[in-house]
């Protein structure tokens, strides 16, 4: 029997994560786990949870009682070890371990996780790791969560040619590759952390704060490198996130606190060296 579960026959998963998820585009549900815990700073900037210090965790049914999960779990150096051990007990792999700021205190590592299993069964090990992490695990809303955002967010949309949203005090951008991706054979869709991430994070004065990831094939690595850079944004990492997807993918993430719309010029140069998907009137 491989028929699909419908979008609201989640409730085992949230059950065993202990939260309600998010449907997002291509029957994708979607729970997060913000490091509200964490005091992070980098560069001077006081990180907020929704601008690098959120873990994710994706779902997608893809029949058989199965489904296909990928996520990003942010954690502290002395967390990594046992979460890997409690999801590799449980048959959740890991597909990359790094960073993804610089000269950020405390140290934080971000471990990409992967499974095509029991989507019950996944959520369990999930839940069962973080558990050995002081990850906040009820379901409180930070109260950032309405914060003002001391930014001409009408301005930066037209300069990147695509729509933001405000979430926790930090303006947000996701935007997929214009081509389809699969792993393994079947399709990933954009919503399970395929698209280019681009976060501004107000610092005042009309500047901000801005980091995220750019999702490029191998050919426009270093082109938007160069973009970055002629713009004075900072590469702050670039690695995998997976492990058999196709087209082989790469992620670059990146760091800068300046005039925001500057910046929102510099990273449209970048997203033009890429093979994003057009917005409507872009």
């Amino acid at each position: 029997q491989n028929t699909p579960r419908g979008a609201g026959d989640w409730s085992t998963v949230e059950q065993a994560l202990g939260r309600k998820g998010a449907m997002q585009p291509g029957d994708v549900i979607r729970f997060s786990f913000p490091r509200r815990d964490l005091q992070v700073t980098a560069r001077g900037v006081r990180i907020r949870p929704a601008f690098a210090l959120g873990s994710w965790v994706a779902f997608k049914d893809v029949g058989g009682r199965h489904a296909m999960v990928m996520g990003d779990l942010v954690l502290t150096e002395d967390e990594v070890n046992s979460v890997i051990s409690r999801l590799q007990q449980g048959g959740v792999e890991q597909t990359a371990v790094h960073n993804h700021v610089l000269d950020e205190s405390p140290r934080v590592m971000y471990v990409h996780i992967s499974a095509h299993a029991n989507p019950e069964s996944v959520a369990r090990t999930i839940r069962s790791a973080l558990e050995t992490t002081r990850t906040p695990l009820d379901t409180a809303t930070a109260s950032s969560s309405a914060a003002s955002l001391d930014l001409d967010t009408a301005q930066i949309d037209r300069t990147l040619g695509y729509s933001g949203r405000a979430n926790g005090g930090v303006y947000q951008f996701s935007i997929p590759r214009a081509h389809r991706i699969t792993e393994n054979g079947r399709e990933v869709p954009p919503s399970m952390g395929l698209g280019t991430v681009i976060n501004f994070q107000p610092t005042g004065s009309g500047r901000a704060a801005i980091t995220g990831d750019f999702v490029m094939t191998a050919r426009e690595v270093n082109p938007v490198i160069r973009a970055l850079r002629q713009s004075g944004i900072e590469v702050t990492a670039l690695h995998s996130h997976m492990l058999n997807e196709q087209p082989r993918l790469f992620f670059m993430h990146f760091w800068a606190n300046d005039d925001a719309l500057k910046l929102a010029r510099g990273l449209r140069s970048a997203l033009d060296a890429t093979s994003s998907r057009r917005s409507v009137g872009r």
